[in-house]
């Protein structure tokens, strides 16, 4: 679960985009935090850069892994 410790610095948001799932080592169409589906194990990634591949942490079987956005930097100016 992702955490924080100053709430000036998160905004909730709704967008249909935290809702979309990404397949293993495509490219993370947003910087942010994606969270494994089917474990819960979260990564950090840049816009562009390859999730990890099926296998990358451990499973239980019959899981899925697919990632989820569940934090989106956004870097533009406010």
């Amino acid at each position: 679960m992702a955490l924080y410790q100053s709430s000036q610095f998160i905004t909730a948001w709704t967008d249909a985009e935290f809702d979309r799932l990404h397949h293993p080592r495509t490219p993370a169409p947003h910087s942010g935090i994606y969270r494994c589906v089917g474990c819960g194990f979260e990564i950090a990634a840049s816009e562009g850069q390859l999730l990890p591949p099926i296998h990358a942490h451990p499973h239980r079987l019959g899981t899925q892994e697919v990632w989820q956005m569940i934090v989106y930097a956004d870097h533009r100016l406010k």
